[in-house]
Formats: structure tokens, sequence, C-alpha cells
């Protein structure tokens, strides 16, 4: 094999220089197009592998999260790439909405209302601009095999047609209407939001027992009641109060009117089934609004409205002296009035829960107000089923789907009062309110801006049109993004299912991948199940896979407020993109998992492997080693090793068990390859070992490509046949059979050699005389033998003549302690005096007897023969020199 050493291309040199190669290799992807989609709409869909990628939202700076979620996906795109040749993976920015508003807003240091809707959008597209430009160019940095050709964004025209087609397509289908209801509202963003968008936080408060008066005392005397409520500033907005019709103690208040303390209007007292008798007084006043009961009862009872509170949750005219006043400011003047005017009985400290608006944790409202819906309570079991269609990683995430959908109350709504955002397509006539939809040959349209495609009404012939000023939620576009990937403009609307032409790209629908955060399973996944369903009638992917969050050391959640961030900027300048990928890899799908960079030094030392045993397999081997006609039994069964790590490390990448795969894949490399086999190829100059070495480096390649792509990269392009190792063929088991068990042993014994070397301050070259080896080398003796430099090497047919003896007895003095009491003193000495006998797993000892479960033992087995004895998990070897 020296011979031909001098064959070989110049491979790795010197040190591995991550950070040259990792800006080389990155820079070279983008340029040459390395990762670009060249589908065809012919394309069997069989051979494309597509993945829904997430459109970020462009709200700030990449974070930990980011950079796990897309290494993830990342992992699948080149696997799939290497295994299915065809994969699309795009890349979209969500950057219309509340978030941008906000971001821009902060960024500039203004605030939306003081600039047209016009003006605004344009500053928000600016800063929008330069945050997707630095946030593209660190996703670069982390080696993501995005096609950049494919990317999008949410406030592109294409992208808005795409949403105004889906919105007239939904209403021509009957699953939209507008009506005037109660909406959840926030204060702060000014704007109604849907169900989706609210999460649970903790407030401190207090409970307030408030006497409320009769109008007139009841037959049994009885003038006033008592109502608990955590929401005094409500009192204005009081149009009713409830009683169940099975309370004994308040059911003659039914049908009496009550005065509310302070306002002095009078309510009617309903009974209603819905009061819980458990909670509180029994009985529960209702105020326009204050939570879903109170709408549930405002619309079951047809009750008036009356709006206390403003869209920015300041107390109205109706509120008399609290006017101006923030709810809080009203909630303690009112409660101190109540006071002294000797209606407050009670008031305690309270803690209790809360809705927020989850993207400024701002206490949601209710109000009444013009809203435009997607009917979703009537299709349930239809988005179940289209759950249950597609595959889920892990499996236990579809149960957050399923309880989501169960538990929904609301039709989804999807309209907003903000500046940016995708216009509604829709115009109504001032005279009938008549709704006017844009021509579908006409979008993208804005209302505010574009003239509606008649001149008169279609309803009563009026010619005077208002166009609609809200913008859809940005979840009602996101939800789109298989079909914007995929190219849908359908030629006709309103039908509800996918025809010939409605795709440009029709091998990719229903999307292969749909990866995620486990967080929104609620807001993209459902959304997104929703839209694709309505509109195709099909699930728009065949497989989710949901990651958890990065955490921080005390498995808490990182955030700004607790100071508990990890900057990635910081990682990347400290740690190879490689290394932190290799971290990315080191907790199963679905978990949450603490941030630690123990991960990331373990990476960068197996680059280091890598690298290093690269270079000396180069050293080693010839350019091209040919397969000689009949290889060694020991490189054979290294081969044969190797397919077994092929075929599970395959089925792993299949499953999306990116942490197995890496465990595996880094435990046959370091231990079994470069510990075991590369030691002994050092001093096996033939053909066989040239071309498993060179073979087996080619696999670990390629195996290790999806998740260390710079190194692997640079790599093969020093060694082996030149282009990219992410455009090779993913490798396949090549049928070598050898035995398994064999090799594994012959290893062991190889260890155990050097190890008597070590310990015997032997040079490894030297040798020694003769070694037994009693256990199955068959085949591997010569090998063993060359490599360790025994001169007689023979294996036993029987185990040689050992004892066993006992060489400690351990208690378990937690349980021995308090059964034996004083008597364990003497249980320890005869113990070590060796005064004991074990017979069928209980102990005898100081006139005791102990349970199998009280005691470990322990043995040690010596060999009294010539020679020493050397034990290995499978094998028994005597070096005798």
């Amino acid at each position: 094999m020296s011979a031909e050493t001098n064959q070989r291309q110049d491979g790795p040199d010197g040190d591995y220089d991550a950070e040259a190669v990792e800006k080389k290799w990155q820079e070279h992807w983008v340029e040459h197009d390395t990762y670009a989609y060249d589908g065809d709409p012919e394309m069997d869909p069989n051979t494309v592998y597509s993945i829904d990628t997430p459109p970020p939202t462009v709200s700030g700076n990449l974070h930990m999260g980011h950079m796990y979620g897309q290494a993830l996906q990342d992992f699948a795109a080149r696997f799939h790439r290497m295994a299915d040749e065809d994969v699309l993976f795009p890349f979209g920015y969500d950057d219309n909405g509340i978030a941008s508003e906000r971001l821009t807003e902060q960024e500039l240091g203004i605030r939306h209302q003081d600039f047209s809707r016009r003006e605004f959008q344009e500053k928000c597209r600016e800063v929008c601009r330069e945050y997707e430009a630095e946030f593209t160019e660190k996703m670069q940095g982390l080696g993501i095999s995005i096609d950049w050709n494919r990317t999008y964004k949410t406030i592109s025209p294409e992208v808005q047609r795409i949403s105004q087609l889906s919105f007239l397509d939904l209403y021509e289908q009957g699953r939209e209407y507008r009506k005037q209801a109660p909406a959840i509202w926030c204060p702060d963003c000014e704007t109604a939001i849907s169900q989706v968008e609210q999460e649970d936080a903790e407030r401190h408060t207090h409970f307030n027992d408030v006497r409320f008066d009769l109008a007139e005392p009841t037959e049994s005397g009885r003038d006033s009641f008592v109502i608990g409520t955590t929401r005094p500033e409500l009192l204005p907005a009081c149009v009713a109060v409830f009683v169940h019709p099975e309370d004994d103690e308040n059911r003659e208040l039914i049908g009496k009117e009550a005065e509310v303390p302070l306002f002095g209007h009078t309510v009617p007292i309903i009974e209603d089934d819905r009061v819980d008798l458990e909670t509180g007084t029994g009985v529960v006043m209702c105020c326009t609004f204050g939570d879903q009961n109170d709408i549930e009862w405002y619309q079951a009872h047809d009750l008036p409205l009356r709006v206390a509170i403003d869209e920015s949750a300041t107390m109205t005219d109706l509120a008399g002296d609290y006017e101006g006043m923030s709810t809080t400011e009203a909630r303690e003047a009112i409660s101190e009035d109540l006071d002294e005017a000797g209606h407050l009985v009670d008031r305690e400290e309270h803690t209790h829960t809360v809705q927020v608006h989850e993207r400024c944790e701002t206490d949601v409202e209710f109000r009444v107000s013009e809203q435009w819906y997607v009917e979703i309570l009537d299709h349930k079991e239809e988005y179940l089923e289209a759950g249950r269609k597609m595959d889920w990683y892990p499996e236990k995430m579809f149960t957050r789907y399923e309880h989501w959908i169960e538990g929904l109350e609301w039709d989804w709504l999807i309209s907003r009062q903000r500046d940016s955002g995708i216009p509604f397509p829709v115009w109504y006539c001032e005279d009938c309110g008549q709704e006017v939809m844009a021509d579908r040959e006409a979008l993208p349209v804005d209302p505010l801006a574009d003239d509606p495609p008649v001149d008169a009404c279609p309803e009563c012939g009026g010619e005077a049109f208002e166009p609609e000023d809200d913008v859809f939620d940005t979840w009602a576009t996101s939800s789109l993004t298989p079909l914007i990937n995929a190219g849908w403009d359908p030629e006709s609307i309103g039908e509800g299912e996918l025809a010939a032409g409605d795709l440009d790209n029709p091998e990719l629908y229903p999307f292969d991948l749909r990866p995620q955060a486990h967080d929104i399973i609620s807001f993209w996944l459902f959304h997104t199940v929703v839209k694709c369903y309505e509109h195709t009638g099909d699930v728009p992917f065949d497989t989710v896979m949901i990651h958890g969050h990065v955490l921080d050391e005390n498995r808490e959640k990182m955030s700004k407020s607790k100071g508990n961030i990890v900057a990635p900027e910081e990682v990347v300048d400290e740690y190879p993109v490689d290394a932190i990928r290799y971290w990315a890899a080191s907790s199963a799908v679905g978990d949450d998992f603490p941030y630690h960079d123990k991960d990331i030094v373990a990476g960068e030392k197996l680059l280091r492997k890598l690298w290093n045993a690269s270079k000396l397999v180069d050293q080693l081997t010839p350019a091209e080693a040919a397969e000689p006609d009949e290889l060694d039994p020991i490189d054979e069964w290294l081969l044969a090793k190797l397919d077994a790590v092929v075929a599970e490390t395959t089925e792993q990448f299949q499953e999306y068990e990116f942490a197995k795969a890496r465990d595996n894949l880094r435990t046959f490399f370091w231990n079994t390859f470069c510990d075991d086999y590369l030691e002994i190829a050092k001093s096996r100059e033939t053909e066989s070992t040239a071309y498993a070495l060179r073979t087996a480096h080619r696999t670990f390649c390629q195996l290790f490509a999806p998740l260390l792509p710079h190194v692997t990269e640079e790599l093969w392009s020093e060694m082996h046949d030149g282009g990219s190792v992410h455009r090779t063929d993913w490798p396949e088991p090549r049928g070598y059979e050898a035995d398994l068990e064999a090799g594994e042993t012959a290893m062991e014994t190889v260890s155990a050699l050097r190890k008597y070397k070590t310990d015997h301050q032997l040079a490894l070259n030297e040798e020694l005389d003769a070694v037994s080896v009693y256990g199955n080398v068959a085949g591997m003796e010569d090998a063993v033998a060359e490599v360790m430099h025994v001169r007689n090497l023979d294996v036993l047919d029987a185990e040689p003549e050992t004892t066993t003896e006992i060489t400690s007895v351990d208690l378990d003095y937690s349980t021995v302690g308090p059964q034996y009491g004083e008597t364990v003193g003497d249980i320890d000495a005869a113990i070590e005096s060796g005064e004991f006998e074990i017979e069928d797993g209980t102990l005898h000892v100081a006139g005791e007897e102990l349970g199998s479960d009280l005691f470990e033992i322990e043995r040690e087995r010596t060999y009294s023969g010539e020679g020493e004895m050397i034990e290995t998990e499978s094998a028994i070897v005597i070096v005798r020199n």
C-alpha cells in the first residue's frame, strides 16, 4: 500500500481552520446555487421532498430558538436532498402585521397614528428590509441549505394577491362573514385579535364583595344581595343580574330589579342555569363585556349594550365621574367610593389568571365591533380528521392539536384595525351596505387607493362606496405558505378544491414536511390546515415535525425580561458553526431542553477528530482504492459493521431522530473506526485495508453531511471525486457479510492488549510471546496478532480455569438499620471477617437471614495459571510474556 500512496491527491493538511472553511463554503453554496430546486411541474411527486418552512416574524434579532429550529429543518432537507434527489427548501419573512408595526415604531421612535397609512407602511417596509437582510446573512452563516432563489415576503405583491384570492375563495364558498359582535380586543394594540392570540397570565388584584339594593323588597322582606367581582370598573356596564333557577337561597330574586351601586341605573334579575352554584355568592352580574359568559348572556337574552371602556381601555362618559381614567385607575377609585358609600361588604387580596394578548401581554377586553370571520366551528371534526391523516413527530403533539380544536369557542376573527397589513379587497355601498368584492384579475388591490370594480351597487344601484380600511390578521396570510410556495392561482374561485392548473408546481403539494415549534400549533399549524383544507379539500402536508424550546440552565424559558438570554452572536463568534449544529442535534424532537455549551464543545472535538482521522486515512491510502477480489476478514467486518450503521442511521433520519443518529454515528466513528480499526490499519499495508479505509471515509462524510455540512464538504472536495458531498446519493448498505460478533471481540482483544502494554510500560510495537483468547474471534486471529505483534496467538476451546471470590458485601443500611437495629454491628463484623454464606440469594450472617433486596455483592474472578488474565465484555485474554 505504501507504494500507492504517492498516487493520492492533496488531502487535508494542518489543523482544521473552521472559520475559514465555513465562510468559504457558505459563500460558495450561495454563489453556485448548490441547493436550488430545479423542479418541473411534470415531475413525479414521489421524487420530490418539499418543506413548508415557517416564515419568521420580522420583529427583532436571531435568537437561539431560531438557530435550533432552522438546524432541525436543515438536517431533514440535507438528508432528503441526498436520499430523494430533489428538495424544495424555501424561505420566507412574515413582515406584515402588529409585530412589524411595533418594530418600526420602536426602531424609529414614532407612533403609527402620526402618519397616513401609506406613509407608515413605507416606513415599515424600510425597517423590515434592513432586518431581513441581516437575518438572511445570519441564516447563510449557519450553513442552512435554503434555496435563496425561492424566498418570499408576506407583504410582497405576489403574496398579497394569494392572500386576497384566499379571502375571495372562502367568501364565495360561504365560509366567511362580517358582523357586528363582541370581539376579543387588545387595548394596547387597539385591534381585535383572535382566540389563538391569547395566553394566560397571573395578575394580583382584589376580590370585592359588593352589595346591590333591590328596587323593591321581596315578599320575605329581603332588600339586597351581594355579588363578588374582581372588576368593579365594569359596574357602569352592568346590564343584568343572573341567578340559577335551582338556587333555593336566591330564587326569590328572579324577576326583580336591582340598582347598580354608585351608578344608579336598574337592571333585571334573570334566571339562567349557566350560573355556577359552587362559586361566589350564587348571584352574578352581566356587564358588556367582562368575559365570555357575559357575551353568551348578552346574546341569549337580547340584553342592551353599555360601553363603559373604549378601544384604549379608557373609561367612557358612561362611567360618569370616572370618565377618562384607565381601567386600573377606575378599579381602585370605584372600590374606594363603594367602601365610602357602604356598598363594599368585604375586600380580599386575590391572585387569578387572566387572558392577555400574547404579543404585548396586555389584558384583553371584549368590545362590540364590525369584524370579518372565517367560519370554523362547524368544521371542527373535519380539521381533526385532517390532523389524523398526517404523521406527527413526536406523536404526542397531535394531542395538543386535538385539544385546541376541541376547546374552540369562536370562529376565526381575521380582521385587524392596523396600518401595516394586507387590505381586505372589499368596498361597501354607502346606501345599503352591500359588500362589493374586487375582481380576481385586479388583485392585489387596496380599497383605500383603488376604485371598486363597479360603478353602481348591484343591490340598490347606489353610486357611493366606502372602502374597507381593516387589514388581514397576519396568520390569515402565513397560513397559506404551502399554497404560496406551490404557486397557487386558481382558475376559478369558490369551489374548495384543487383543479388542474391551479398550482405552478403541483408536484410540491401536499408538502412533505411542516417543521415548527410546539407553541404555535394552535396558531400556524391549525390555521394552515383550515385554509388549505377549505381551498383544496386536502391536508397541506404529510408530516409534521414539532420541536421544543431552548431553555436556560435552570430549565426556564429564555426572555429579555429575565435576563437569561444567550446571544447567538456570541456563540457563533466563539464556536464553529458545525459544532453549534452538533449541539442542535442533542435533544429529541419535541422536547424543551436547556442550553449547555458542553455539547458544542463536544462537537468541536468531533470536528478535530474527523479532520485528524481524515488526514491519517489520506496518508495511508491512494486517492482511488479499488476493491480487491477478496477482502481480509477484519476489513470485511468493518464494512459489514458500517452497513449496519448506514441502515440504522438512514432509518433514524427518516424518523426525524436526529439525536439518535448523531450519537450512534459519533460512537461508531470515534470508538470503532478511530480507536480500534484505524489503529489496526496503521500497520496493515494491504489493498484490502486501503479500500476499506477509503470506503468508510466516503461513507462517514456522507452520513455526517446533514449534521456537519462544512467540514464534510471540505473533506469531500480534498479527498474524493469533487463536486459537493451534499449532491451525492445517500449511502446504502453494500451487502458485506461478516461475523460481527467476532469482529467486536477481536477489537476488544486489541484494546486489552494495548492496555496491557501500556500498564507494563511496553512499547506498542514490542512483541508478546504468546496470547490465548477465549472468545469468538473467528477469522480475525491473524489481524490481532499482526497489529499487536504477537508471536503465537491461539484461541481456546474452553474457558480457562478461574476462581470467583466475593470481594465485598454492601448492605442497604437505609433498610437494614431500622430492621435489625443493634444487630447491624454484629452483621458488619461477621462480613468483615468472612463469616457468612450466600445460599439461593439469601445472606446468612450473625444468626440472621437477609433477603437479596437488602444487599449487593461484588465478585472478582482470578486466574492461577501461567500468565496474566485480562477480561473484556465478551472475551478472556491470557498474556504469557
